[in-house]
Formats: C-alpha cells, sequence, structure tokens
C-alpha cells in the first residue's frame, strides 16, 4: 500500500496531518526544483501556512533534470511525509501542500500555463549555484540557460505581459549572495536577448527579494523508507528527514501577496544581507570544511567529522576566529551564540547528513563559502589558517577523485594531477587558460604553501 489520499485514514495517529482541504486550494506557488530541500523547508512552510488559514498557496512544482521526482509524487498526488529527528526522537507529518509535480521538458506548455495562469503569485527556487547558468564574468551564460528554468520561465512572462496580467515574486532560496538581485539580473538578461517586448512589463511589475534558508537535509536512504514504512503501514518513496531546526529570513517585497509566514516563525525583514552573509561564511563554510577533511580523514558523515576534535576545533575556528570578523551582524543577530548552535547541530547523529553530498559542486560554493572571508584577512595581512587547511584539503579532494562532482571536475581532477601550482592556476589564473576565480586572484598567495 502506497502513501495517497485514499490511505491517509489508515495512517497511525500519532502522524500528523495537513488538516485542510487540499482540492480547494488554488496553486498560487510554482516551484522550481522540488528536491529534498524544498520538500522539507519551503514547502513545509507553506503546509503550515495553509493549515493556520491561509488561503491558494497550494505548490505546482517543476523538476528540471530528472523525472525522478515526478515519479515519487505524482503517483501519491503530491503527498509525501516530513520527518524530523534530534537525538532518538522522530516525529512525522504530511504535507499536503504540492498539488501537482511535472517533469518540465516534456510538459513545457503545462509548465508554462501554470506560471502564466492568474492564480499564480510567487515563482520559487531552488535549483542549486550552478542552475543559475552564471557565466564567469557574473552574467547569463545563454546557451547553458537553455537547459534551466529560463525558457519557461521567459515564456510565461511573456504570456503575463501580454496578458495585462499582475506581476509576480521570483523568490529564490538557493545559497547565493543576493540571490534576488542575481536571478532578478540574470531573468532581465535573458528577456532583454528574447523577448525584449516583455521587459519593461518585468521590471515594473516583479519583485525579486533576497532570503537565507537555512536547514539540514540529508539524503535519504533506504533504510530511511524501510523503518519509515514500517512504521506508517505504508510506503512513502518521496519521503524526506530532516532536523528539528529551521530558519527562513526574507527581504519583505512581494508583487501579490504572501502566505503570513511571520506567524510560523519566518524572519521578514529589509535587508536579508547579514543574516545570509553569516549563513554562507560560518554554517556553509564550516559544512564545506568538514566535508573536504571529514573525507579526507576517513570519515562518512558530518557528525563523524565533528566528533573528531581536531576538525571540530578546525570549524570552530573558522566560525568564530576567522569568519565571524568579517561580518557586520544585524542588531539581535548573536553571531557567538549562532556559531555554538552549528557546532551542536553538526554533532546530532540522527541526520547522517553525507560529506560525499556537502563536497559536491565544491567550485559553485567556495568563493561564497570560503574564499569571500580570505579577501577579508588578505586586506589586513592575516593569515586564516582554518580556511588554508580547509583549501588544501579540497586540493586533495580534487586528487583523489574518488567523491568529485563538480562542474569543472574534469578539469581540476586533471590539475590535481600535476601538483598544487596546476589547481592554482585553474582557480585564480596563470595556466593561460580562464581561471574559475579571476575575481579571488588576491587570495591565492594564502594558498600556496604545504
Amino acid at each position: 500500500m502506497r502513501l495517497g489520499p485514499a490511505t491517509l485514514d489508515r495512517l497511525p495517529d500519532e502522524i500528523a496531518q495537513c488538516g485542510y482541504d487540499r482540492a480547494a486550494q488554488a496553486i498560487g506557488v510554482v516551484h522550481f526544483g522540488i528536491g529534498a530541500f524544498h520538500r522539507a523547508h519551503q514547502a513545509w512552510y507553506i503546509d503550515r501556512a495553509m493549515a493556520a488559514g491561509d488561503r491558494d498557496w497550494a505548490i505546482g512544482a517543476l523538476t528540471l533534470r530528472s523525472p525522478t521526482v515526478a515519479g515519487q509524487l505524482a503517483p501519491q498526488d503530491g503527498l509525501y511525509t516530513l520527518t524530523e529527528r534530534s537525538g532518538a526522537d522522530a516525529r512525522t507529518r504530511v504535507i499536503g501542500a504540492v498539488r501537482e509535480v511535472l517533469f518540465a521538458r516534456p510538459h513545457a506548455e503545462r509548465a508554462i500555463g501554470r506560471i502564466a495562469a492568474p492564480e499564480c503569485r510567487i515563482v520559487s527556487f531552488t535549483v542549486t549555484e550552478k542552475g543559475y547558468c552564471r557565466a564567469e564574468d557574473g552574467g547569463l551564460d545563454h546557451d547553458r540557460a537553455q537547459e534551466s528554468f529560463y525558457p519557461v520561465l521567459g515564456e510565461a512572462l511573456v504570456r503575463r505581459a501580454a496578458g495585462g496580467l499582475a506581476g509576480i515574486t521570483l523568490l529564490s532560496c538557493d545559497n547565493l549572495a543576493g540571490n534576488g538581485a542575481v536571478l532578478h539580473a540574470l531573468v532581465r538578461e535573458w528577456l532583454a536577448a528574447r523577448a525584449p517586448d516583455a521587459l519593461a512589463w518585468f521590471e515594473d511589475n516583479c519583485t525579486s527579494p533576497s532570503t537565507m534558508v537555512d536547514r539540514i537535509v540529508p539524503r535519504t536512504t533506504g533504510a530511511d523508507l524501510e523503518a519509515l514504512e514500517e512504521r506508517l503501514g505504508q510506503e512513502d518513496r518521496g519521503a524526506v528527514f530532516t532536523e528539528r531546526f529551521s530558519q527562513w529570513v526574507i527581504e519583505d517585497d512581494f508583487a501579490a501577496g504572501r502566505p503570513r509566514w511571520e506567524a510560523l516563525g519566518v524572519q521578514m525583514v529589509a535587508d536579508v544581507a547579514p543574516y545570509e552573509a553569516a549563513k554562507l561564511r560560518m554554517l556553509n563554510g564550516a559544512h564545506s570544511l568538514l566535508a573536504y577533511c571529514g573525507l579526507r580523514a576517513g570519515h562518512t558523515y558530518v557528525h563523524e567529522a565533528a566528533a573528531d576534535p581536531a576538525l571540530r576545533q578546525l570549524a570552530e575556528r573558522l566560525m568564530v576566529a576567522e569568519a565571524m570578523p568579517t561580518l557586520d551582524p544585524a542588531p539581535g543577530q548573536d553571531l557567538a551564540a549562532y556559531a555554538r548552535d552549528l557546532l551542536a547541530r553538526f554533532a546530532d547523529p540522527a541526520l547522517r547528513h553525507r560529506l560525499d553530498q556537502i563536497a559536491m559542486d565544491g567550485t559553485q560554493k567556495i568563493p561564497q563559502r570560503w574564499l569571500d572571508t580570505a579577501v577579508w584577512h588578505c586586506a589586513r595581512g592575516q593569515v586564516p589558517g582554518a580556511l588554508c587547511k580547509a583549501f588544501d584539503a579540497w586540493r586533495w579532494h580534487l586528487g583523489d577523485a574518488r567523491f568529485v562532482d563538480d562542474p569543472a571536475g574534469e578539469r581540476l581532477v586533471a590539475a590535481a594531477g600535476e601538483g598544487r601550482q596546476a589547481v592554482l592556476d585553474a582557480c585564480f589564473g596563470g595556466d593561460g587558460g580562464d581561471p574559475l576565480w579571476p575575481d579571488y586572484a588576491q587570495v591565492r598567495a594564502l594558498f600556496t604553501g604545504d
């Protein structure tokens, strides 16, 4: 028996249910990239908002790269369970916010229609850093963009403009500094090249607030699903598992309304930058350090790396001694407490967050997680020792090659085989080719030592 609308009454009483009429909720949000993180974060918030009485914010979800998630959720009518873990405790809730799941490529016209519909008020994104298809100069790589969300979104915006419809909010939930401004600029560039007649409508009617998202969502395992099936008495192929903690900070700039998220603990602010910078440099920076240093030390999971005294000390040094001084916190933002909470979250064995999962796409993540901090120290003649050790572990990761999953992986693995200088050349310049991080050439000297 598989989870679905017809089987909800057979779930154990301990499993919380959404508590609203799903069929009565119009699709007000279209989301690109319905992976585990979205299901454990934004969809969870929207589900709770509708349970609290907000209406017509159901999600129409689009997958871009693979039909896998559509195959997991569509037969379940979008229903799935979210299990929050802390220590030995586990609490499970049925999430009903997702009304439709489409694989965008064969269903492009239907996906365009969803965004172009008057009911749509928010289009949100968790497509990872590489899904934005930025060129090395920060602009749009138009060739790569053809394979991402731009064709569907662009055509839908053209139809909304032509139909005189209200503008919508584009809500990036990816780990990019200034993600709203980045998204807005890239969509503007796409429209300028493909549909210039819609550009003025877009600028006048659509908004793109920046956000900061935080929740650790490990990859679901077969053992997770088997244990859950035993608890539920039925199969849930779309289940996600996460920690108890969750944070969402959003600039309150919406074109056509939004759910009452502030009642659910979402921080609606005028400027998300202080929260975003802290998360990128402290949480994400330490996560990447633990990933590469932990894999090098033979660990598999984050909690194992966090339990390694040397690595825990290194992660704490990065957060407190190296990242914190570079930050300008918002009023009431306690960075020292944030660092302590992060170390406790990393150490929770219930999450079983794989280091190789965090290690993916390093070339897209390292600039904001490590190099912005390195620039600050370099300008003051200081050597951030934890970051240097982290970078050396990343170089080992490339040379080892077992866990490399990166857009520039082939080039960097080859460079690692030639030695440290070849990796530095590929990253910062000097090999005659285009460097991956030309804007960070000034920090190259920090990473040249043995």
